[in-house]
């Protein structure tokens, strides 16, 4: 990747993104970057335990020797990485002001020069055109409940699959129907692993969701062996991160989430609303455990995440290159043409008029 930096290979002109000059770098010379969402500023935590918290995302991640990448929208742009006072707009105008921005948001609020906070499919949509190749977040989106009959299913799952990139989280939200978000991730070939949690797929909030992952890994290097493979595939790697702490038992957390959604569907909040306000109605519910909780779980997975990027990228600089690499610099030493031709060969029938048939 060195040379000219190329804003984006894959869906975004440079007239509507800023990257900045430490992520370009970054990029070029092949160092690490680590993308983050901006819906967890915008519509996950309540200011300033937002800004906080991303913040504090960030300096983990800086401590690793990487550049985190955060990515929003403000007046219409796509930033690449944002400053502190960047991420403090987004913050205060939070849910009010600012669009929750999946992929298929962006022509709108980028058209209208709104505000913006990128959910996981959105940041994963960006993350991929940039090429990075690593994305932090708390947990991701998936089916809804009853979703086998609303279609209400989440587009992180579909972006997964488009994009080779190892998404860290705790998991799929617990508010959702992880059985059939984990089956419909088989169907789509996005590779699920659970960190060092002797197989069992973690449940956010708690380390048990009763469905076992189908793969599980316990070291960095582990880890990065996934991703590096994964782009045999074109697709991504979904690895879930148990809490290091469990705050709430999964019978007071379950009870709380069926409460908060009865409210929901009491009160006709739909789509891309429902998950933003069940989340805040289980904090109340819970009295902060649950966001305590979730602020907890973002810091550990910025940590998981840093030392999985560190080991990626220290196998990637000391990996010979591959044949297709070779071959690549050998014509661009040579300089010389290659002409991909074929052999065609016309055939002319001609029928005999006096040719009878029997």
């Amino acid at each position: 990747m060195k040379g000219n930096f190329k804003y984006v290979c894959r869906y975004f002109s440079r007239n509507s993104i800023d990257v900045t000059p430490e992520v370009k770098n970054a990029l070029n010379n092949q160092k690490p970057v680590i993308a983050l969402e901006s819906a967890l500023i915008t519509h996950g935590l309540p200011y300033p335990k937002n800004v906080e918290t991303a913040l504090e995302m960030e300096h983990i991640i800086k401590s690793h020797n990487i550049i985190p990448a955060t990515i929003g929208i403000i007046n219409g742009r796509v930033k690449a990485g944002m400053c502190p006072e960047q991420i403090n707009v987004l913050g205060l105008s939070a849910e009010k002001k600012t669009v929750k921005v999946s992929r298929r948001d962006f022509p709108y609020v980028l058209s209208q020069g709104l505000n913006g906070g990128t959910t996981v499919s959105g940041t994963l949509v960006i993350a991929n055109a940039l090429g990075i190749k690593f994305f932090v977040t708390g947990g991701i989106g998936g089916v809804h409940i009853d979703g086998q009959n609303s279609l209400d299913v989440s587009a992180d799952l579909i972006e997964l699959s488009r994009c080779a990139i190892m998404v860290v989280s705790a998991g799929i939200k617990s508010i959702l129907d992880i059985g059939r978000t984990l089956e419909y991730l088989e169907t789509v070939g996005v590779c699920v692993a659970s960190y060092d949690s002797n197989g069992e797929f973690p449940a956010f909030y708690t380390k048990q969701s009763g469905y076992q992952s189908v793969c599980n890994v316990t070291t960095p290097c582990e880890a990065a062996g996934l991703l590096e493979q994964c782009q045999n595939t074109g697709s991504g790697v979904l690895l879930a991160v148990p809490i290091l702490e469990e705050r709430i038992k999964k019978t007071d957390i379950d009870e709380a989430i069926k409460n908060a959604s009865q409210m929901c569907e009491k009160q006709g909040i739909m789509g891309k609303n429902i998950t933003p306000f069940v989340l805040s109605e289980v904090s109340r519910l819970t009295k902060g455990l649950s966001m305590d909780t979730n602020i907890s779980l973002l810091k550990n997975n910025s940590l998981v995440g840093s030392k999985i990027a560190m080991e990626y990228y220290s196998k990637l600089s000391s990996t010979p290159k591959s044949v297709f690499e070779v071959k690549k610099s050998i014509k661009k030493s040579t300089k010389s043409p290659v002409v991909i031709g074929g052999s065609n060969i016309d055939y002319v029938l001609q029928v005999d008029e006096d040719l009878k048939v029997s």
